[in-house]
């Protein structure tokens, strides 16, 4: 069991490695397809987060992968926002601050490239997630959370 943030990893992951099929695995019996329009994606080179400013970072706890995450533009938006997407954290490492971790490494990121970064989550714990990390909830048909940079001095 994870006991703290210090001993994870995070690593941008210019490959799918291939530990992601069993988090789409696992992903897909709570419920979620994101994992598999990922892999989809990437296979199909629509999406490998490697526009400029884009990434996907995997987090790892000795050498195994337990979350991945996105950032890339948000087609919804102006140029100068970005989007979480894709966060996963294995069912066994949340609550013992993966996702957190994760969510900062992203965060960083995309301050150096983004005015304010947007999400989509559409369950309780996701949007309470979210609320924790420092997102504010914003009333549009294709985002759920936004943060702005410079709301979040």
């Amino acid at each position: 069991m994870i006991e703290s943030a210090r001993e994870l990893t995070v690593r941008q992951l210019l490959e799918l490695p291939s530990a992601i099929l069993q988090l789409e695995a696992e992903s897909v019996t709570e419920g979620f397809r994101f994992l598999t329009r990922l892999i989809t994606d990437w296979r199909n080179g629509s999406n490998r987060f490697d526009q400029p400013g884009e990434c996907f970072l995997g987090v790892f706890c000795n050498g195994q992968l337990i979350a991945v995450g996105g950032l890339s533009y948000d087609p919804h938006a102006a140029p100068s926002v970005g989007r979480l997407r894709r966060v996963y954290v294995t069912r066994t490492s949340r609550g013992l601050k993966a996702g957190s971790f994760l969510v900062e490494h992203l965060l960083e990121h995309a301050a150096s490239r983004f005015q304010a970064v947007r999400l989509s989550t559409d369950t309780p714990e996701g949007a309470a997630f979210y609320l924790h990390c420092g997102f504010r909830p914003v009333e549009d048909d294709f985002a759920t959370h936004v943060m702005s940079f410079s709301d979040a001095t």
